[in-house]
C-alpha cells in the first residue's frame, strides 16, 4: 500500500507556469534593443528646397512671403512683384489681409541658401498675424518625370 501512495504523489501535476524561459527571452530582447537604439538616432542629410509634390491649385493667387539668404523679407500679393518689406511692415500688411479674409493662404518661399532660422522667423511673423494656412514653397526636382 505504501508503494501505491508514493507513486500517486509523484504523478501529481503542478498548476504553476515556469516563467524562467520567458524572462530569458525578454532579457535577450532588452539587450538587443539597448544596443540597436543608439544606432537609429543618427542624423540624416536633408535637402529641403527640392520636392516632387504636386502643386496646390488655388482659386485665388496666394500671398507669397520670400526670405532671401540675408534674412530680408519680400511680399508678393496676387502675382504682383516682390516688394521689400521690414518685419513690422510684413506683420501689419498680413494682419490687414487676414482681417479681410481669414482663410487667406500664405506661402513662404525660402532661398535654398537661407538658414532655417530665418525661414522659421518669417513663419513666426505669420503666426503673430494670425494666419491659419501657411505653406512652404519649393522647386520641383529637375530630371525626374512621373
Amino acid at each position: 500500500m505504501t508503494i501505491a501512495l508514493r507513486r500517486h504523489r509523484k504523478r501529481k501535476l503542478k498548476a504553476e507556469i515556469n516563467v524562467v524561459p520567458y524572462i530569458d527571452v525578454m532579457l535577450v530582447l532588452l539587450i538587443i534593443f539597448m544596443v540597436t537604439a543608439p544606432l537609429l538616432n543618427l542624423g540624416v542629410d536633408v535637402d529641403l528646397p527640392q520636392s516632387n509634390a504636386k502643386s496646390i491649385q488655388e482659386k485665388k493667387d496666394p500671398v507669397i512671403v520670400t526670405v532671401d539668404r540675408d534674412g530680408n523679407y519680400f511680399l508678393a500679393v496676387e502675382a504682383g512683384r516682390n516688394e521689400a518689406v521690414t518685419r513690422e511692415e510684413l506683420l501689419a500688411r498680413i494682419r490687414a489681409m487676414v482681417a479681410q479674409n481669414p482663410q487667406l493662404p500664405v506661402f513662404v518661399a525660402g532661398d535654398a541658401t537661407a538658414s532655417y532660422q530665418r525661414v522659421y522667423d518669417a513663419m513666426q511673423v505669420l503666426q503673430e498675424a494670425e494666419v491659419d494656412r501657411v505653406g512652404l514653397m519649393s522647386n520641383p526636382e529637375q530630371g525626374r518625370g512621373r
